[in-house]
């Protein structure tokens, strides 16, 4: 196992942490540290591995998976209050063959995540559910939103504001009618994004996923 040294400033000289070396995190943790604006690290029950890249003081989102704790973190114009960790999740980093998908997925999972399918409106599990937690891809346990991203949008389908910084590709639809949401490590559909509807969020996007695309994991398990 490697090691880091993290040197943080003092809150009144500057909010940006520095990480040197390249470390692998084993250390299990809880999920709540991932939801907490003063943790640190990024709980391995989420990642697989976790490695640490040393980098400028500027953070980088060129990763396709980064989550800021921490110092300043900016993303999309966006800032994250915490210290900066990037975590590495290769876009595209889960692949199996048909047959593979069908031996772990339930026949509505595969229909909607590699077939594209469409639950119905009202239907889903997570449609009215607002428990505090992280929601992951119900293919490969890709962290993709946070709870505190869902509202109530009245479509029929979990409506999310925003994803996490780099889980999340988007594509247009062939008809050029809509923006297709997938996973971005597995390239499991979600569903699509809308903009511009007048929500009163952050974005002013609706990402209107299917609930059978997602597994919620709760901020204490």
């Amino acid at each position: 196992m490697g090691s880091s040294h993290i040197l943080r400033a003092s809150p009144l000289a500057s909010s940006k942490t520095k990480i040197f070396n390249t470390t692998t995190i084993t250390k299990p943790t809880t999920l709540s540290k991932l939801l907490s604006p003063q943790g640190t690290i990024v709980p391995t029950s989420l990642f697989n591995s976790i490695h640490f890249t040393a980098t400028s003081q500027k953070p980088t989102t060129s990763a396709p998976f980064a989550v800021g704790f921490g110092g300043s973190f900016r993303q999309s114009k966006r800032t994250f209050r915490g210290g900066v960790v990037v975590a590495m999740a290769a876009s595209g980093s889960v692949q199996k063959s048909e047959e593979e998908w069908r031996a772990i997925l339930s026949p509505e999972q595969f229909r909607i995540l590699r077939q594209k399918g469409t639950e119905y409106p009202g239907t889903g599990q997570y449609d009215k559910f607002f428990e505090e937690g992280v929601y992951k891809c119900a293919g490969c346990g890709t962290p993709l939103y946070r709870s505190t991203t869902k509202f109530n949008s009245g479509c029929g389908w979990p409506a999310f504001y925003e994803g996490l910084p780099g889980a999340i590709n988007r594509n247009p639809d062939p008809d050029g009618m809509r923006v297709e949401i997938t996973c971005a490590a597995c390239g499991g559909h979600l569903g699509h994004v809308f903009k511009g509807e007048g929500f009163p969020t952050p974005t002013d996007e609706r990402h209107c996923v299917n609930s059978v695309s997602l597994k919620f994991v709760a901020v204490n398990s």
